[in-house]
């Protein structure tokens, strides 16, 4: 097998707190933060051809540009699995970008994963799953739970700790992507200049039962970001306020933003939503929640 593709696919933020603000490491500015969440899959994926060559790294991008390739997730991804294999060989990465960068979909993260188990692929699984897994963590706390391949878990500490759970039913989703983009370091900035001195909180009593229905996913609790992230761009709290108002049975600002996602009982309620709002100020995209998991790498010819 020299050639695999392999969906990587966006994900909710279901609940974000930041807990505490780790201290300051090496000389850094300012220290991790730890958070707990919830994370469930959207159907809404990129796509990745990850073909093995002789020598070297490169990766082609089909869609908006993405900076060196050198400093993407994905290219540290194949690195890291090359090397934890022992390989001679390279690889070169086709990326066809559908979830929208620096919106809190998490689509860096996801290439990396999926990137990571196509060069296992390649390899013949060469190494363990739990391995694979850690290498995740590693390159980011999102990483950890794409490489999962789970359709929901609730994380701790930097992201990077997950336990799984049984996922709510697959529900149609609204996301809806205004013209901001909003990196996630300055919005932890603005949350650390509203909080300098944060008072310690400790997780809250999640209840599994409380997944298995979005009515009462809804009720679980907020986005720590929505205060910080709404103060600095008011138009993105106009924008959940009115998708707010479309009846969702969820809808929170997506990690850090900048996109806002909702998700309805139907898809006859998801589409009126997307009529009343329309695509004048923000792009809006259809798709679903996950309740299975994500597929793995497919053999190409």
């Amino acid at each position: 097998m020299d050639r695999v593709r392999i969906a990587a696919h966006a994900k909710l933020n279901l609940l974000l707190r930041i807990l505490a603000r780790e201290a300051p490491a090496g000389g850094a500015a300012r220290g991790y933060h730890q958070i707990e969440t919830a994370f469930a899959l959207l159907e809404l994926a990129d796509e990745l051809v990850v073909t093995r060559t002789t020598s070297g790294i490169t990766l082609t991008v089909h869609g908006p540009d993405l900076g060196p390739p050198e400093a993407n997730l994905a290219v540290r991804a194949a690195r890291a699995a090359l090397e934890a294999t022992g390989s001679t060989f390279g690889v070169a990465i086709e990326l066809t970008k559908r979830i929208p960068v620096r919106a809190g979909l998490g689509g860096g993260s996801s290439d990396a994963a999926a990137v990571l188990h196509a060069v296992n692929a390649l390899v013949h699984t060469a190494v363990p799953r739990p391995e694979l897994l850690h290498y995740g963590a590693r390159l980011g706390a999102d990483v950890a739970f794409f490489a999962s391949g789970v359709p929901a878990a609730v994380a701790w500490g930097r992201g990077e700790r997950l336990f799984r759970l049984d996922p709510p039913p697959a529900a149609p989703a609204l996301v809806a992507l205004p013209p901001i983009a909003i990196a996630t370091p300055d919005a932890y900035r603005w949350w650390d200049e509203l909080y300098p001195e944060p008072a310690a909180r400790g997780p809250v009593v999640l209840d599994a039962g409380a997944f298995t229905g979005w009515g009462s996913v809804g009720r679980l609790g907020g986005n720590d970001f929505e205060i910080p992230v709404f103060g600095k761009h008011p138009a993105l709290r106009t924008l959940y306020e009115k998708l707010a108002q479309t009846h969702p049975l969820w809808v929170r600002l997506c990690g850090s933003g900048s996109a806002v996602a909702a998700v309805y009982a139907s898809p006859a309620l998801r589409d009126d939503a997307a009529l009343m709002l329309g695509e004048k100020h923000q792009q809006l995209i259809k798709t679903m929640t996950r309740a299975i998991p994500a597929p793995g790498p497919e053999p190409l010819p």
